[in-house]
């Protein structure tokens, strides 16, 4: 049986009596496939390949198995409502199917003895509901595919320009015009690098690939990074940002990142819908084991119904005829997807238009855990790297190439370029460098392929060898690593970034070398 026949079938779930077989003798006899289960487990661990609905009988319906369905049924995926059909003695109004039916959702009784064609029409709509959620599934990936796509196709021509205002600013150091030009063309590349990640996390979500990291932290750390991205917007608007923490330091267990991501959103937007000049407060308070951010602005407010959706991806608040509009409208449901994976909750609050709003960010901090940082977070920035070091740039997009290169030459690298994977290949046995820095998505040879031939070369097993592209997915970098790369860069990546995996590196490809 193939995966789209498990999609379509009918498992039936009759295990005393005749019903079993009766039901999928009139089910079969109208095209409609059938898979009969003998017991609860077996239900559980076919719907596990594929189901088109489930048809049971009342007797089934045991505490035991309706909890452990409920269970499955509450972390279906978001297009998923799965259609169940219960053949029942007592009807639909029995005040026993009650509870059974509330707790598994999309269902339809069907009152015993069910008529030939009420039993083939019931289940064929229940058949036809399903197709149009896998309809609703196959748009969904696409979307996570189209999202996956264009924040390649955009980092791509974002690195070449923080590559090359960083030029200018090294071959300009004394210039004031040129330093405010770069400064303006950094901030506008790191708020376009970032939109492009909140599209790739909405996209990671969505299809369940975000795993939180979590690790001690400290609440101030996590603050003052959020306080920090969001600087220069309150600066340009005119804002202060007043921030209050504990009196003493507070340990958190958490993935720093993503509550970084999250308190920085919620900062963001206030800062966005504050008319300048504004004072936006963030306060950070201990409530028992719990930790709570509120953070508050004097800005346009929120209507009632605006406060029930504005956490609802892609919504953006609009007020009046000006409908103020900032973003994509995905910071917030970012915010709140990321403060509820930490088993917390996200909630706003305004008394109206006019009267500025409060968001309240709360989650656990699991106090118990006081372990120390790992070391790596607190490992020195690397050294300078010795003068003329050999570094081979590979990108089939030139002008993100040369630019690279010439970066790394006004930092003391004896850099050179390719422009494809086969290039590279003979680029690296003719120059014989230490540090191969390379795109993956090329025509022809790509990346990984040329990665491996290199690897495989003499001398190919003492590279440092950096995947540098504008796929973020988990997936591309364990491929890249698989196929020989030290570590995956994700394009844009700030110079001094590069520098650092080269100075991890060394030592363990110089031992590579000695041995």
């Amino acid at each position: 049986m193939t995966d789209l026949n498990r999609e379509e079938r009918m498992i039936v779930f009759a295990p005393t009596g005749k019903d079993a077989e009766l039901t999928c003798r009139v089910l079969q006899a109208a095209g409609i496939e059938c898979f009969t289960c003998l017991d609860a487990e077996q239900v559980l661990r076919e719907m596990n390949d594929g189901i088109g609905a489930l048809l049971l009988v009342e007797e089934t319906l045991t505490r035991d198995f309706v909890d452990r369905l409920s269970r499955r049924i509450f972390d279906q995926p978001n297009w998923s409502d799965l259609p169940i059909l219960l053949l029942s003695s007592v009807g639909a109004s029995s005040r026993a199917l009650n509870n059974p039916v509330q707790m598994l959702g999309n269902v339809t009784v069907l009152e015993r003895p069910v008529r030939a064609l009420a039993l083939i029409s019931a289940a064929g709509a229940a058949l036809r509901a399903r197709k149009r959620q896998y309809g609703v599934r196959e748009t969904d990936q696409r979307k996570d595919e189209f999202l996956a796509s264009l924040g390649h196709e955009l980092r791509n021509p974002l690195a070449p320009i923080r590559t090359a205002a960083g030029i200018l600013c090294r071959m300009h150091p004394e210039s004031p015009e040129i330093g405010h030009i770069c400064g303006v063309v950094e901030r506008q590349v790191a708020h376009l690098t970032r939109l492009v990640d909140d599209l790739l996390d909405v996209a990671r979500i969505t299809r369940g690939k975000v795993v939180l990291q979590r690790a001690p932290t400290t609440l101030s750390a996590v603050i003052n990074q959020a306080v920090e991205i969001c600087a220069e917007l309150a600066g340009s608007a005119g804002h202060e940002i007043a921030v209050s923490l504990p009196a003493t330091e507070t340990t958190i267990v958490a993935d720093h990142a993503r509550l970084v991501q999250a308190v920085a959103n919620v900062l963001s937007n206030a800062i966005k819908f504050t008319p300048r000049p504004g004072r936006i407060s963030l306060d950070a308070v201990l409530e028992g084991d719990d930790v709570e951010i509120r953070v508050r602005d004097p800005g346009i407010g929120l209507e009632t119904d605006t406060i029930a959706r504005i956490f609802d991806l892609f919504t953006q608040n609009e007020v009046g005829t000006a409908q103020v509009k900032a973003g994509l409208g995905i910071g917030l449901s970012l915010t709140r997807q990321f403060i509820e994976m930490h088993g917390g909750s996200v909630c706003a609050y305004s008394e109206g238009l006019g009267h500025g709003a409060q968001f309240v960010l709360m989650f656990p901090r699991d106090a118990a855990a006081h372990v120390e940082r790992d070391a790596a977070s607190h490992a020195a920035p690397a050294q300078a790297i010795a003068q003329a070091m050999p570094v081979l740039i590979v990108d089939d997009n030139q002008d993100a190439a040369d630019m690279l290169v010439s970066l790394f030459r006004s930092h003391g690298y004896d850099t050179t370029a390719a422009y494809n994977g086969c290039d590279a290949v003979l680029e690296a046995a003719r120059l014989t460098p230490e540090v191969i820095v390379m795109d993956l998505g090329m025509p022809g040879m790509d990346g990984y392929e040329a990665a491996r031939r290199i690897r495989q070369s003499p001398g190919g097993r003492s590279l440092v060898m950096i995947a540098l592209t504008g796929w973020g997915q988990e997936g591309t970098r364990k491929k890249a690593l698989e196929a020989g790369f030290d570590f995956h860069a994700v394009k844009p990546v700030d110079i001094d970034v590069l520098k650092n995996y080269i100075a991890q590196s060394r030592p363990r490809h110089d031992s590579k070398m000695s041995a």
